[in-house]
């Protein structure tokens, strides 16, 4: 079993989500999908349905927009009788999970106490990572190199992923950026 930490990273459509599964596919047996996205809408459940379909029978799905370090030690704790125990866990996606947080605080959540709840959840991924014995993959958006967002919350967005995104690339022991399909390992070019 490899005890690794891969972030991958790149736009929409750019091939994330496929070239995780191909890695985890690599990496180990038992392999847990941990999905963060929500159906707020009719095209988002097709997509989360579309994803679905395209993982093996034998993965498990779990789904949870936060306190996803809880159930990641869930999930690789040795004595977890639940049966969901794994050796890689895929975690898609982290772009997701900033979104889930910022919509659970509210607008009336100062920038400080939204920032402290997002590195709180980043905090409780990366524990359970490094007391653990699997393989996380990790996928998020790169979200800066567009255009400046022309509204103040879209901007705290891009802030708050483009920083846990750094700090994740800064743990990981690869970091992949996805363009066009095509994976390049960025960490090691650093």
């Amino acid at each position: 079993m490899t005890h690794k930490l891969i972030l991958i990273l790149g736009g929409a459509r750019s091939g994330k989500s496929r070239y995780a599964m191909e890695m985890a596919a690599r990496l180990g047996r038992r392999i847990v999908h941990l999905a963060t996205a929500t159906a707020g809408d009719e095209e988002m459940r097709q997509r989360i349905e579309e994803h679905r379909r395209e993982r093996p029978a034998d993965w498990q799905t779990i789904e949870a927009t936060e306190n996803v370090g809880q159930v990641l030690a869930q999930i690789t704790d040795p004595a977890n009788s639940s049966g969901a125990r794994a050796d890689v866990v895929i975690l898609d996606c982290l772009t997701l999970l900033v979104s889930n947080l910022m919509a659970a605080a509210g607008d009336a959540a100062s920038r400080d106490a939204l920032d402290a709840r997002v590195q709180a959840e980043v905090d409780g991924i990366l524990h359970a990572f490094h007391t653990g014995h699997f393989a996380l993959i990790i996928v998020s958006n790169e979200v800066g190199m567009g255009i400046v967002p022309a509204y103040p919350l879209g901007r705290s967005y891009r802030d708050l992923l483009g920083g846990v995104n750094q700090r994740v690339a800064r743990e990981a022991d690869q970091v992949f950026l996805m363009v066009a399909g095509l994976p390049v390992e960025i960490k090691t070019l650093a």
